[in-house]
């Protein structure tokens, strides 16, 4: 834990509740406390608000009103140094965040002077959080994307809160058959959930960009810009932190019967026999190969990370993102961080508390004393990994009800179809999903839950149970009869009805007829009718044009 200093801040506070800002004084700030990662942040503030106008003074509550409905809150900190030991006065700057309020407090102090009307303040308290963690947070879509990128499903549920920027085209660019998103409340998973699991899962990067207060996703960590040189006199400590090394290899499995595959993934700190093992069962040798890729390029242990703390709020401020140089100045260069070697803060933890809180000390002041604990974590500027908060991983399957598409005969005619895919070759059905706007959806063109030696595809119309993944689907099982295949069930009848309509194909019955067997096989293409029956006693054999 970061020691606790004495320093002088300039915090400016805004609240915007319903459209309206209130802005708070830095002096009536009384506790700050925010935690900020290169992905996002959290924290806490609590001020004090002076309300005399009802007892002869002049100034008045102007954010009660607002404060007590259910609007959101938007929360807009400043926070900057006031004090330096440098010989000039340099030129302080400021670290900016803004959030979303997640949940209130209120209490009221009344002080009655030796003379006068009591004088009423309000302690106010709003913890926040960045945009996406709220709101994706408590987002449960259920949709259906056909042929989208990642970055159309993205911005079609950021809404006017959340600004997005996407530089990982790889990931989030290319065009996708299918996207669903079923993220039940049950489950637990979120949109929030979702979007860091992509991330993790993809090896991308989300970065929180604290100058425009947005979100950028990223093939890789940004290393642009000209490091921050430290000053000595600054920091209190630096603790060299050994994050847990990778033990495990890595082996991508393939399950499909013609196309076994068993791939080894190695790593130097690898302890024999430990691995983590991938399994797939896909027919095309590409997908393996891009797993492949992504779980070599996941596989890279993390190197060494720098602990800092603090005497005082730097005067140059910096958010998780900005790239520092340790002081050059003895006692810094600790075992195996060279003095030259550039970082990237990764983590800001800061708590202020005023040194006097009573509801008159620095009342409207430009600045105030705060009890200050400030820590930052920082990692080389190569650093390829990123630590990502805790996150719900997607459930997956989920069913929803379509229909068979099949463009060959009449629109009248069930006949089934074979879709083949130009760059795979496998071939697949199409299946109309009428809940999500009658998009259509390629599911696997197979036996399903027959035997091999039945080929009976599915014909058009057909109403079936289709399970949803992510990015892919398959026919869970059929959910109808077809038309005219039912028997009245005082027979005990079953049937198989093969053709394109009841006026076109064949029957082949099983029924009884006053509890004898009946076996019936008849052919019907319009008005020509053929037909094979044989009951007790009787053979039937009769070809026969009915009349129209």
């Amino acid at each position: 834990m970061a020691p606790v200093t004495t320093d002088r801040l300039a915090i400016a506070l805004t609240l915007t509740i319903g459209g309206t800002a209130h802005e708070v004084a830095p002096g009536d700030v009384k506790l700050l406390e925010w935690e900020l990662h290169d992905w996002g942040h959290s924290g806490r503030v609590e001020f004090n608000v002076a309300d005399t106008k009802g007892h002869g003074g002049q100034e008045k509550d102007a954010l009660l009103a607002d404060f007590l409905k259910a609007d959101l809150v938007e929360v807009s900190l400043e926070l900057k140094a006031v004090y330096s030991d440098t010989a000039t006065r340099p030129a302080f700057t400021s670290v900016k965040v803004k959030g979303l309020g997640v949940d209130k407090t209120l209490s009221e102090q009344t002080v009655v002077p030796a003379k006068g009307a009591p004088i009423t303040t309000r302690r106010y308290g709003v913890r926040f959080v960045d945009a996406a963690r709220l709101l994706w947070g408590q987002h449960h879509p259920c949709v259906l994307y056909t042929e989208k990128t990642l970055e159309d499903v993205l911005d079609a549920h950021k809404g006017d809160r959340i600004a997005l920027t996407y530089d990982w085209s790889a990931g989030l660019g290319s065009t996708c058959p299918l996207i669903f998103l079923g993220l039940a409340p049950e489950s637990g998973a979120s949109f929030y959930d979702f979007v860091l699991w992509y991330v993790h899962t993809r090896n991308g990067i989300l970065a929180y960009d604290y100058a425009s207060q947005g979100y950028v996703f990223r093939a890789a960590k940004d290393s642009a810009g000209t490091p921050l040189t430290l000053r000595a006199e600054d920091v209190s400590s630096v603790q060299v932190v050994f994050p847990e090394v990778i033990r495990h290899d890595v082996a991508v499995l393939n399950a499909a019967a013609e196309h076994p595959k068993n791939q080894a993934i190695t790593q130097d700190q690898a302890v024999s026999g430990v691995r983590h093992d991938v399994l797939l069962r896909t027919d095309i040798d590409n997908d393996v190969q891009k797993r492949v890729t992504l779980e070599t390029a996941r596989l890279k242990a993390r190197g060494l990370e720098l602990e800092l703390t603090w005497n005082r709020l730097p005067t140059v401020a910096f958010a998780p993102g900005t790239l520092v140089k340790l002081p050059t100045t003895a006692g810094f260069a600790a075992a195996g961080v060279p003095g030259s070697e550039t970082f990237r803060v990764r983590r800001v933890h800061l708590r202020a508390e005023a040194l006097e809180a009573g509801p008159d000390a620095e009342h409207a002041n430009p600045d105030g004393g705060y009890a200050l604990r400030l820590s930052t974590r920082l990692e080389r500027k190569d650093e390829p990994n990123q630590e990502l908060p805790p996150f719900v991983t997607p459930h997956y399957p989920r069913f929803v009800e379509g229909t068979i598409v099949s463009e060959v005969g009449e629109a009248k005619d069930e006949t089934w179809q074979a879709y083949t895919d130009s760059t795979t070759s496998l071939d697949s059905y199409k299946v109309k999903l009428p809940l999500f706007a009658n998009q259509i959806v390629a599911v696997p063109f197979n036996a399903n839950l027959q035997p091999g030696h039945f080929y009976f595809p599915a014909y058009k119309g057909a109403r079936v149970l289709v399970a949803l993944d992510f990015q892919r689907a398959w026919l869970k099982r059929f959910l109808d009869w077809r038309a005219g295949a039912r028997l009245p069930s005082d027979g005990q009848g079953v049937h198989l009805l093969v053709g394109k309509t009841t006026k076109s194909g064949t029957s082949m019955r099983h029924f009884y007829d006053d509890n004898k067997p009946v076996l019936l096989l008849q052919r019907t293409h319009d008005q020509d009718t053929e037909k094979i029956e044989i009951k007790e006693g009787a053979l039937l054999i009769q070809v026969k044009e009915e009349s129209a």
